[in-house]
């Protein structure tokens, strides 16, 4: 059998995050000191920037948007590409403030989302790089009843809640660092309190196995470890992306994915396959419905290798 390929593969783990504390400082000052409209003035030049002095991120980019919108990109369509990640990114200053008076959102599958949770064995919500995670968070804390408690890598996890202290010294989040011994332990712990469960499934660092799938189209690998976790757990689990449609607007859907909740320990496998394959076309769905929201800049369709679901 043929072993699959892991995540360490992956291009973007060989791709550096862009990220400056003393930038976002300044940002964040200027964002809550001269408002909104001010503060985006500043955006337009960080997406030319990107445009015009990152020749990776904008081929990554052109090789995207080629897909989604089923023609070759143009050079609007890649500064308006650059410019909705820097506005999504921009907007979380005003959303870990509390300040949801200045949005519009709508919710698209929230009853389904509750009905859920009202059975009170939590959930998990696996998103993407796609549209922004933080309106989708904002939720939990715009509800109080809505309890949401962030799964990712330990590294990824002290760099959000230092850039949420930068914003708001108050809005550390919830967050459980992966590679931990007693991390699944905290996460079964959260979910039995009735607590959803986030976590980004499109990337993932470490040695994690990638499934073969297509999206827009072509090949891609998606890592399997976030919906075994959801599945060794036997939890239910919801699609989730927060989109963002210009201005202040922002379209937040969830979507069923899988029940993990009476899969036997023999059917695990083909239950995990088939929920990736469905998170797989609800990307595809999303990513031609809202383009501009797709947050991977590198080469993330890599041709598939066939083989044999590892077994759990």
């Amino acid at each position: 059998m043929t072993s699959r390929p892991t995540a360490s593969h992956a291009a973007w783990v060989h791709t550096p995050e862009r990220s400056n504390m003393l930038m976002l400082r300044v940002m964040t000052w200027i964002s809550l000191h001269l408002g909104r409209r001010t503060a985006r003035g500043v955006l337009h030049l960080i997406a030319s920037y990107f445009l015009l002095f990152a020749p990776a991120s904008r081929r990554a980019s052109g090789n995207y948007l080629r897909r989604a919108l089923g023609r070759p990109a143009r050079w609007r369509d890649l500064y308006q590409h650059f410019f909705t990640f820097a506005a999504t990114i921009h907007d979380r200053v005003y959303l870990v403030n509390r300040r949801f008076d200045m949005f519009d959102f709508e919710v698209h599958g929230e009853d389904m989302l509750r009905r859920l949770l009202a059975e009170g064995n939590g959930l998990f919500l696996m998103g993407a790089h796609l549209g922004s995670f933080e309106v989708i968070r904002a939720l939990g804390r715009k509800d109080t009843d809505l309890r949401v408690t962030m799964v990712m890598h330990e590294d990824n996890a002290q760099k959000i809640n230092a850039m949420l202290a930068a914003i708001n010294p108050e809005a550390v989040q919830d967050i459980i660092g992966l590679g931990h011994i007693d991390s699944m332990l905290k996460v079964r712990e959260r979910l039995d309190g009735g607590c959803v469960v986030g976590m980004l499934a499109d990337r993932s660092p470490g040695n994690d196995t990638l499934y073969p799938v297509q999206i827009l189209g072509a090949d891609a690998n998606l890592p399997g470890g976030p919906l075994r976790m959801a599945a060794l757990l036997r939890r239910p689990v919801v699609f989730m992306t927060g989109l963002y449609l210009g201005g202040n607007r922002y379209a937040i859907h969830f979507d069923t994915l899988a029940d993990f909740s009476a899969v036997a320990r023999g059917q695990r496998d083909a239950a995990v396959q088939a929920a990736i394959t469905r998170y797989a076309a609800l990307l595809d769905q999303y990513c031609r419905k809202a383009p501009y929201n797709w947050f991977n800049f590198f080469d993330f369709w890599q041709p598939a290798t066939t083989t044999m679901p590892p077994k759990s």
